[in-house]
This record gives structure tokens, sequence and C-alpha cells, in this order.
């Protein structure tokens, strides 16, 4: 008991998670008499999941993106294409976070870097100054049910499910968010939605021109993933050697003695990602091996009789979750635990997967903690309150859509 108060302390004072999970895996296995040695076990069996180095290879990808001027390439062919309408540039600033966070897998990347560009535009054009703080902030969560995102693959790997499913699966739903903020962003700004710019073809020839190397992206990708002809873990190691060649070799925006930086940070959060993966799979095991999920069911049958009842139950739980524990430590530690009660209800695992990485995106713009919040704040140097103030209507709007996707689940599975 001691050690168990212990662990908790230790989470509570802000050790690292990978730490308290191994810890109280180990703490598990000893009650039980399991010899040790079965987490380094579990460790080293991830390196045999189907799809894994699609994890590196992606988030190596979209550092290089980010280090480059593909940022700034982005905005100007979603400008070029959307400006022209009236309130163009809010919904310019959607589209290219929402494209861009679906490569980085990471939103706060996508704040930093196409924030700088963004924002002071956004001022420039006379949008008020909590709009702009809110828009960007907020759409730096929308691509991550676009493939190819890392939440969506990490999912797949720890649920068991098929990837390509998941990609598909992700589409509508994402664009229902995108189009609701869409239209969010077009009603306040209803009284001064002035063009950010004349449509000219020579300027969209000049954009789709500059962009050229990046084009293929989505078409190589997606088009190779749905149509058969590549894996997930294939298409992935194209992508990072395509990216690679271009923005080393061809556009040289990333010099030689940079791309060490960029690896390292991006093996960084691939490092985290990994070690907490191997250490919850362990403690998964346990907790499978002790009874927790079906003790969990029999408290869950308890509280709630529908499957409806269940998912409202679920969307409480993951506002909660995450707002206090980052998308891919929530996915390997909760995952396992849910989908077997889930399924007593009837409800998909596709389906399930989008509803809980739809609600696990709030958890970036939840108060009092949630992650993206910080990193406007220090990126734009506004106060947290303010932050909080700025994002609240548009956290209310995604909070609709994902009621939305949660109680319809033809949104999720009507392209698989």
């Amino acid at each position: 008991m001691a050690l168990s108060v212990l662990l908790v302390i230790l989470a509570v004072i802000g050790a690292p998670l990978f730490a308290v999970i191994a810890g109280s895996a180990m703490l598990g296995y000893y009650r039980e008499g399991i010899d040790l040695m079965a987490i380094a076990i579990e460790v080293l069996g991830i390196a045999s999941m189907p799809f894994l180095s699609a994890i590196p290879l992606f988030t190596f990808a979209g550092y290089l993106l980010s280090e480059s001027n593909a940022p700034r390439r982005l905005v100007r062919l979603t400008g070029a294409l959307l400006g022209w309408m009236p309130g163009g540039l809010a919904l310019v600033s959607l589209a290219a976070c929402a494209f861009f966070t679906a490569f980085t897998g990471a939103s706060g990347v996508t704040i930093i870097a196409l924030g700088a560009i963004l924002y002071p535009a956004l001022r420039q054009d006379g949008y008020p100054d909590n709009f702009n703080l809110g828009l960007v902030t907020t759409s730096g969560s929308l691509g991550l049910l676009f493939a190819p995102s890392l939440p969506l693959i990490l999912y797949g790997i720890v649920a068991e499910v098929s990837i390509d499913d998941l990609f598909r699966a992700g589409v509508l739903p994402g664009l229902l968010m995108l189009a609701m903020l869409s239209g969010w962003s077009l009603w306040v700004n209803r009284a001064n939605r002035k063009p950010l710019a004349s449509f000219s073809m020579k300027e969209v020839g000049g954009a789709l021109w500059e962009s050229k190397w990046e084009l293929p992206l989505p078409v190589v990708v997606l088009g190779g993933i749905y149509s058969g002809y590549f894996a997930v873990s294939e298409a992935a190691a194209i992508t990072a050697l395509y990216v690679l060649i271009v923005e080393v070799l061809i556009l040289r925006e990333i010099s030689f003695g940079k791309l060490p930086e960029v690896m390292r940070e991006s093996m960084l959060l691939v490092g985290g990602i990994l070690i907490i993966l191997g250490v919850s799979l362990a403690s998964t095991n346990y907790m499978i091996d002790a009874g927790v999920p079906q003790k969990l069911l029999s408290i869950v049958t308890e509280l709630v009789s529908s499957p409806a009842s269940f998912l409202a139950l679920l969307l409480v739980f993951l506002l909660v979750l995450g707002a206090i524990l980052d998308i891919f430590s929530a996915i390997v530690l909760v995952v396992p635990l849910i989908l077997p009660i889930a399924s007593q209800y009837g409800i998909n695992e596709v389906h399930l997967g989008i509803v809980f990485l739809a609600a696990m995106q709030l958890g970036y713009l939840t108060p009092p903690v949630g992650l993206n919040l910080f990193i406007a704040s220090y990126r734009f140097e506004k106060p947290i309150m303010t932050v909080y103030a700025a994002t609240f209507p548009f956290l209310l709007i995604l909070m609709l859509s994902v009621l939305i996707i949660t109680y319809w689940s033809d949104l999720s599975l009507l392209l698989l």
C-alpha cells in the first residue's frame, strides 16, 4: 500500500510518466509473483508490432516540413484558393493548420510553425485579437483525425484495428469539425468579412508552382494506402525519403548541419511515445491478468444501461483525461481498458477510436491544463486567462461537433 501511495505522489509532483507506469507494473508483477523479466519482454515485443516503423518515419517527415518553408508555401496556396471568399483568411488558417497537423502529428508544432505567419496576418487584416488567438490555438489540433496522423496510427497499433480503416473513418468527422469551425468563424465576423485578396489565376498558378514539391505528398500517402498499393509503413518510408530529398537536396531549405538537430527533436517525441508504449503494454497485461477490465465493466454496467449513456459517460471521462494527460499516453493506457467495455455495448471499435481521438483533441484546449493553451500563451506572449477566454467559444463548437460524431456512428463508418 505504501508503495502505491508513493507512486501516486511521484506522479503528482511531476515524475516522468513512463517511470510511474513502469513502477506500477513492476509492483503489480511483484505482488503476483511474476518474474520482472516479463516487463523487459513486453518492451522488446513492441519491435515486432506491425506498422510501428510508421511512427518515427512520419514524425521525421513532419518535423522536416515544419523546419522548412513549407508552412509559408502552404499558407500562400490556401490563401490563393480560399482568400477571395469573405472571411477567407480565417478559412485559410483553419485549412492550413489542419493539413499541417495531419503530417506533423503534433498540434503544438503547428501553433509554433504556423502561428508566426497566421496570427500577425489575421490581426493585420482587421480580425479581433481575441478571435485571432482563439482561432490559431484551436486550429492546431484539427488535423488529428486526418491521415497520416500519429494518434490514428498509435490507436490502430494498440487496439489492433486496421489503420487503413481508421484513416478512412477520420475523414468525414474531421471535415465536420473543420466545417463547423469555418461556419462559426464566418458568422462572428459577418460584419467585416472582407476577402483576403481578389481571386487571381496567376496567383493560384504561382502558389501551385511554388508548392509543386509538397503537393504530391497527400496523393502518395492517401492514394497509395487507399488503393492498396502501399502499406502504411511503406507509405511512411516513401514520405520520409521524399521530404528528405526535397527539403535537403532539391530546395536546400534545411542544411546538412541542421539535419542532426531535426532528427534529434523528432526522435525525442518518438522515443517518448515508444517508451510509454512499452511500459504501458506491460502494465496493461498485468491489469488484464488481474481482471481490471472485468471489474470496470461490472461497475459501468451498474451505472449505465445503454450504449448512449455509456458514450455520454465516456465523453465526460475523456474530457477530464485529455486535460491532464497527453494523447499518446492516454491511448496506450486507457484504450486497452475501454475496448472490452465498449464491445459489450456493441460499439464499433473503429468508431470508438474516432470518438476517443476527437474527444482527446478537446483536451488540448480544456482548462486549466490543456497543453495548447500554454503553448499559445508562451508563443504569443498572452496571459493564460486571456487564452482561456479566447478559445472558449471555439471549444464549445468543437464539443458540439464531438457530440455529433459520437452519436452519429455512420459518419465514421460510411467510407469503410
